[in-house]
């Protein structure tokens, strides 16, 4: 059974990785920011800016704002501004986090998806699916990194938990 304290422990580790991908892009150039791709939504910057749409939209979901429409991909913003808009959405997802308890994600929410369907689901589920939509574009934002030069950077969950043993 999943519990609030197992998210909380994913939302630490999901905010660490998102920041050390803006970290590794931060030094990247404009050019290698919009680098044409064939896999996430086709740019480093656009993936960029998608993960922290998602996380955006999935907590005015999870707040039941039923009318979430997702915001425009195009806009040509730094890594360093995506960051800060990220800071400012995990205090708001923080705050709301901090007025339930274990029952409320089992609460279903209605919600409007990004074509324009209602949908329902259990808080619990999309909660879950915001981390799993995060993971899936930072792999790809990683390899985009990668592919224009950029650092390799490792922002898989058992590379942020794991302790060295000391012989």
């Amino acid at each position: 059974m999943v519990n609030l304290e197992s998210f909380r422990t994913l939302l630490r580790y999901n905010d660490w990785a998102d920041a050390a991908l803006l970290a590794a892009a931060t030094p990247l150039s404009d050019a290698q920011l919009d680098q044409p791709f064939d896999m996430g939504v086709g740019s480093l910057r656009r993936t960029l800016l998608h993960i922290f749409n998602g996380e955006h939209v999935w907590l005015k979901r999870w707040q039941s704002r039923a009318e979430t429409p997702w915001p425009d991909e195009a806009e040509r913003v730094a890594p360093a501004t995506i960051g800060e808009r990220l800071q400012r959405t995990w205090r708001e997802r923080d705050a709301f986090l901090a007025t339930l308890r274990d029952p409320d994600l089992a609460r279903v929410v209605t919600y409007r998806d990004s074509k324009g369907s209602y949908f329902r689901a259990a808080l619990s589920d999309m909660m879950a699916q915001m981390f799993v939509h995060s993971a899936h574009h930072r792999a790809q934002a990683a390899n985009m990194i990668r592919r224009t030069g950029g650092a390799a950077l490792d922002v898989d969950y058992m590379y942020w938990i794991r302790q060295p043993v000391q012989t």
